[in-house]
């Protein structure tokens, strides 16, 4: 088990990063993220309310006089060298696609980078669906763009990162992963318009924590289910706009327009989209509730909004309804679901703050006694966005 962050330390890895090139870097740090309720909806325009955790990733990095561009993962040991003018258009499939990913993006922006040398280093479980890859890639930017003189807004920074993501790696991923990296409040989730990139902080009470509970099964965006679920909401998506263009996103649908032109489209599309249509409405009934501070509706959303995703969208799997199953019949929950991007990774579970310890540890171990399976159990706080490590 897992129960708190371990928090990268900036110090220790400067002086590995100087021990390594020789010259002393500068520090920026991004935090992963956890979705509270708004899943599959940042990719057509819909409603979010994630918050920033203090899991993050750390990055240190100097400028060279050549134009390599020269990565070293303490994750992975490994170091990676490529040439800034010739990188490729699409990465390899591996850990270095991420930063490779944004330098590249920053140039496909008429941002010029100097050669870079750059150490990162994260505690952002991998594939658990907590946006490691986000992590990496809005540390990445800030970092890079220390080296510059560009002037960019944090809203540039994330749809620029969504870009090196989306095109790049070949994650079709919406906004939300960049921009609450980039946008992330202490204390606070936040609601964010994902077509006008609006945003509002909503307050997490003091007595709630957030628990996340890793199913073990690894998921991956780039390809695999998660690309066929986007192409199914984008089919969804165009079938409606042939037949109404007033409904350019399925934020402009409604249930009625759904069910309107529901004998157009495949039962599997029309599922799919049912699931964004009604979580866009949970997602602004469950901010109202936070601000009335009726966690009982709070948790009562969680739940529909997790039947949703197992049953319409067809995103869960068998680890982690054990998951959903435990955590219901523990003291203290508020509420639990499948969060992040699905088939597989993490729950997140609203906890009353007395009982947040105990559910931890129970819940870590009825998993391992059914499934024999060492979960990795987070306890979390809403944490700020990306910012230079002083």
């Amino acid at each position: 088990m897992n129960p708190v962050a371990a928090n990268p330390e900036p110090r220790a890895l400067i002086a590995k990063h100087q021990q390594r090139t020789g010259a002393a870097g500068r520090a920026f740090r991004a935090p992963g993220r956890v979705n509270l309720i708004g899943e599959h909806t940042d990719y057509s325009g819909g409603l979010i309310l994630p918050a920033a955790i203090d899991f993050s990733t750390l990055a240190v990095v100097t400028p060279r006089a050549d134009r390599l561009a020269v990565l070293y993962s303490e994750n992975f040991n490994r170091q990676v060298t490529a040439d800034l003018d010739q990188l490729p258009t699409r990465g390899a499939g591996e850990w270095s696609d991420y930063p490779l990913g944004v330098a590249w993006a920053l140039r496909e922006k008429g941002i010029e980078i100097p050669g870079f040398d750059i150490t990162i280093v994260g505690d952002v479980p991998l594939g658990a669906g907590l946006s490691s890859s986000a992590s990496i890639e809005v540390a990445t930017a800030l970092a890079l763009l220390s080296l510059t003189q560009a002037q960019i807004t944090r809203e540039e920074i994330a749809l620029l990162c969504q870009r090196a993501e989306n095109i790049y790696v070949g994650a079709m991923s919406g906004i939300m992963d960049q921009f609450i990296a980039c946008f992330g409040e202490k204390d606070h989730a936040v609601l964010v318009d994902t077509r006008s990139l609006g945003h509002t902080a909503v307050p997490i009470p003091g007595h709630v924590h957030l628990v996340i509970c890793n199913s073990m099964v690894k998921h991956t965006h780039a390809g695999g289910e998660y690309n066929t679920r986007r192409a199914e909401v984008d089919e969804g998506s165009r079938i409606l706009r042939e037949h109404n263009p007033a409904l350019r996103e399925l934020r402009d649908a409604t249930l009625a327009d759904l069910n309107q032109y529901r004998d157009r489209m495949p039962a599997n599309v029309f599922r799919r989209c049912r699931h964004i249509v009604t979580e866009n409405a949970r997602v602004e009934q469950t901010v109202a509730a936070f601000h009335a501070g009726d966690l009982a509706t709070v948790g009562r959303l969680m739940a529909e909004a997790h039947a949703s995703y197992r049953d319409d969208f067809e995103a869960s799997c068998p680890e982690v309804e054990v998951l959903i199953e435990l955590a219901n019949q523990l003291p203290g929950l508020i509420g639990a679901r499948l969060t992040g991007g699905g088939f597989g990774g993490c729950t997140v579970n609203l906890v009353e703050a007395e009982h947040a310890l105990a559910f931890a540890e129970s819940i870590h171990t009825q998993y391992k006694q059914r499934l024999q399976i060492d979960a990795g159990i987070y306890r979390c706080h809403a944490s700020p966005g990306a910012a230079p490590v002083s």
